[in-house]
């Protein structure tokens, strides 16, 4: 191991040492709970400064690991993503009186998992990735431990995951034993010179990773964990699940695409545009009907995975840098819309139903504004930043003749203003059940100042992103 080794993975190790920390403050009981957010917080800053000002670029750790351009645009998304779950976290956790510092760190080993994923050049650090992000999230879906429904979907989580893993571990092994290698760029090299042991063998073992994936960015049929888990999760949780591990895994899985397997695209295109396909279908279908709000953004959540899918499938340099754009633009869309649900649904989680929001706009304007921007852009229309990720995605998918496919992308966004409309109809066009004023906590501002920024910035000026976006997914081709 060099010294460059040690300086690619700096900011991990101070997220490493920060969960630690934290670990230990909380057996020492030193300082008091309350302060343990800005401990975490203050690590995560360090380490977001690190991956700006840090210099180097290339493989490192033999060639498992990249640094460049496009795993430090995800970098930057999982550390804002992981700073914005604390800071929504922060009054639900005080209210519930389950501050405690595992918290915080379970959270942080979770980030490191994801940048990971997306720094991985190996098959096996991509494994390794994906369990030190799955192993904090089975215990953290499951943190209310006097809760059934928190219980019930940690559980369902820990088994569905573990099922999960086996497929894309035993894919791994499939790969290994056709090619040779784990290496990104050796499986491409076996591909293409015709030095694998068995192409059928090699298809198969894809075909096993591609299942790992789908499970972790719930893609149908593999989404049946989502819905229940989303809605036993505390809220705080379901907001980081809905938006890291889906980000971490399209970065992962388009990496290993576009640099290993995009010569055998003639062989699995099929079945990624059915799943992409079904996916955008079967989510926005079922959400309608939904009449909790954590259960229609979880399968919100699965349309969504269906439109980025296409992106996936296109594997071009414009629907690499559109899946980037699109990525970046929905995490803090949907963390913001979770932290909103996180204020509405009160002490006893009584307020989860969509009636919950009638006459919000007169309880707390502000919290109703909010949130109908963030539907607005997670429905696509503009000038919002969701508008302009679905336009990038989807113009690249015409380009590379997959009209049809965005043909039924189109229909199933029209299909999905209906029920993100339907909390924003009952928040300014109906009665409130509850005259009472709902507080808008001041430590969750600073994401909801973001959301504006991040939904009418990017939507009005894409330029702002559409530089460092096409630079990073440059690093791919």
């Amino acid at each position: 191991m060099s010294k460059a080794d040690l300086i690619s993975t700096l900011p991990e190790l101070v997220l490493v040492a920060t969960a630690l920390a934290l670990l230990i403050l909380e057996v020492l009981k030193t300082p008091p709970r309350a302060r343990f957010v800005w401990v975490a917080l203050a690590g995560i800053a360090i380490a977001f400064i690190l991956e700006f000002t840090q210099p180097l670029e290339g493989q490192f750790y033999s060639g498992m690991i990249a640094v460049d351009r496009f795993s430090r645009f995800f970098d930057m998304i999982f550390l804002v993503t992981a700073a914005a779950t604390m800071l929504i976290a922060i009054p639900y956790l005080r209210r519930t009186l389950e501050e405690r510092g595992e918290y915080y760190a379970l959270l942080i080993f979770a980030t490191i998992g994801m940048m990971f994923m997306a720094k991985a050049h190996d098959l096996t650090i991509v494994f390794l990735g994906l369990e030190l992000l799955s192993i904090p999230l089975y215990v953290l879906v499951g943190f209310y431990r006097n809760r059934v429904h928190s219980n019930e979907a940690g559980l369902k989580y820990l088994l569905l995951g573990a099922f999960s893993t086996g497929f894309f571990l035993f894919g791994i092994a499939l790969v290994y034993g056709s090619t040779g290698t784990t290496h990104y760029d050796g499986i491409r090299e076996a591909i293409i010179s015709g030095q694998q042991l068995s192409p059928v063998l090699t298809l198969s073992g894809f075909g096993l990773l591609v299942v790992g994936f789908a499970f972790k960015v719930a893609l149908v049929p593999f989404h049946m964990y989502a819905p229940d888990v989303y809605e036993g999760a505390p809220t705080s949780i379901t907001a980081f699940l809905s938006t890291g591990p889906k980000v971490a895994g399209f970065a992962a899985f388009l990496k290993i695409i576009v640099v290993s397997f995009a010569i055998t695209t003639q062989h699995w295109w099929g079945v990624i545009w059915v799943l992409a396909a079904l996916t955008m279908t079967v989510g926005n279908v079922t959400a309608i009907v939904q009449q909790n709000i954590k259960r229609m953004l979880a399968y919100s959540s699965v349309a969504h995975a269906g439109y980025l899918a296409i992106a996936v499938l296109v594997g071009s340099h414009d629907s690499t840098f559109g899946l980037m754009y699109y990525l970046a633009a929905y995490a803090i869309t949907t963390l913001s819309a979770f932290g909103i649900v996180a204020i509405i649904e009160g002490d006893d989680e009584s307020g989860l139903d969509v009636d919950s929001y009638r006459g919000l706009a007169r309880r707390n304007p502000y919290l109703a504004a909010l949130f109908a921007l963030a539907m607005v852009s997670l429905a696509g229309f503009p000038p919002t930043a969701g508008f302009v990720g679905k336009y990038f995605v989807f113009s690249a998918a015409v380009d590379e003749g997959y009209v049809w496919l965005v043909v039924i992308a189109v229909v199933n966004s029209l299909i999905s203003v209906y029920y993100y409309l339907r909390p924003v109809v009952a928040m300014y066009m109906q009665e409130p059940a509850d005259e009472s004023a709902v507080s808008l906590p001041r430590v969750v501002v600073p994401v909801f100042i973001l959301l504006v920024l991040v939904v009418l910035g990017w939507g009005i000026f894409p330029m702002t992103l559409v530089r460092s976006g096409a630079a990073a997914a440059g690093s791919l081709f």
